[in-house]
């Protein structure tokens, strides 16, 4: 399996741990204000082999307990399940970032029990999702079937989880967050984080939502979903 990242500590990445971040390529969305689009598109290029990134975890042991995979839609990977078991069994826990459309591979690394912690996106309220995603069209089943995975668990067993949404002016209102807090009802956690503008953005014309806004939708979702969160503002 090729990597295409790779961010060699971070603190925010993997709640709780000192991690890496592993980045792989190629996704399934086309999310507009994407900040890896170099990513989704296929125009960077890898930067080193599945060995290379395994001796670098064999040395960095001691300083790192934790690996994040991230991308692109790590799910994506065929070899993916392989990688994370020869990740674990060096001692490190392992987090995934997900969007949530691949129901079958996120089935199969939950019931192994091959991740300790996932987040998964959600774009949008499900009747602006596809516009969110950059599609013309979306079948949403794989999404529900994910959202149910994590809040029910499978496998007889319930993996730590957290649903996200990154809030862009241009694409959020506060009915979304309304019909999002419905559809989540009873999650773990559901964190906001407001977009950011950067030149890998592959399309101009998006913004932060206003400091006040992003709170208020906070609040609309907390009605249904006691622990949300805005994160990334003071």
């Amino acid at each position: 399996m090729k990597i295409h990242g790779l961010q060699k500590m971070t603190l925010l990445d993997f709640p709780g741990h000192v991690a890496c971040t592993v980045f792989t390529g190629g996704c399934d969305f086309r999310c507009p204000f994407c900040h890896n689009f170099e990513l989704v598109d296929g125009s960077a290029p890898p930067v080193m082999e599945e060995d290379e990134l395994l001796s670098f975890l064999e040395k960095r042991k001691g300083l790192l307990d934790g690996v994040a995979f991230t991308g692109g839609e790590p799910c994506l990977q065929k070899n993916l399940p392989q990688l994370i078991r020869k990740v674990r069994e060096m001692g490190y826990s392992v987090k995934l970032d997900t969007n949530g459309n691949h129901p079958v591979m996120l089935r199969a690394l939950l019931e192994e029990g091959l991740v300790d912690y996932v987040a998964m996106d959600i774009k949008n309220s499900p009747e602006k999702y596809a516009l969110t995603c950059g599609l013309e069209k979306l079948e949403l089943s794989g999404i529900y079937q994910s959202v149910s995975l994590l809040m029910n668990g499978c496998g007889g067993k319930k993996t730590a989880y957290e649903f996200r949404t990154t809030v862009v002016d241009q694409l959020h209102r506060a009915d979304d967050f309304e019909k999002i807090g419905r559809w989540l009802e009873g999650a773990d956690a559901y964190f906001l984080q407001a977009f950011t503008d950067r030149e890998s953005v592959p399309y101009e014309g998006f913004s932060a939502p206003k400091r006040e806004d992003l709170f208020a939708y906070a609040r609309i979702a907390a009605k249904y979903i006691p622990n949300t969160q805005v994160r990334g503002i003071d």
